[in-house]
């Protein structure tokens, strides 16, 4: 566990934050439930606005929270898969109060 994690431990609102606050990490959560099972270009097509760069960090950060898994197959051309793991599925529920808190916000501003 790293310093961040270890220093947040205390507090799972923190923690949980942690693992998916970064800017796109919600962004690809979301567009992965939506679609299972995605390779990186799809991925990419459905995160409106992130760039190369953030989603393979994103993707980098969310494999090594274990929120997504990455499979890799030895063909040629080369195919890389993105999926939820049991983990990233236990979140959804949580995002979709989230999402119906934002509409109720949404509609009172």
């Amino acid at each position: 566990m790293s310093n961040k994690h270890t220093a947040q431990a205390g507090c799972p609102v923190l923690y949980a934050l942690s693992l998916i606050g970064g800017k796109w990490h919600l962004p690809v959560i979301w567009a992965l439930s939506r679609h299972k099972l995605l390779r990186y270009n799809e991925l990419k097509r459905n995160v409106c606005g992130i760039t190369n760069m953030m989603l393979s960090q994103s993707l980098k950060d969310l494999e090594n929270n274990g929120l997504i898994k990455r499979v890799q197959y030895n063909e040629i051309p080369p195919r890389v898969e993105y999926s939820l793991t049991e983990a990233g599925l236990s979140l959804l529920p949580a995002l979709d109060e989230l999402a119906k808190w934002g509409v109720k916000q949404m509609v009172r501003i």
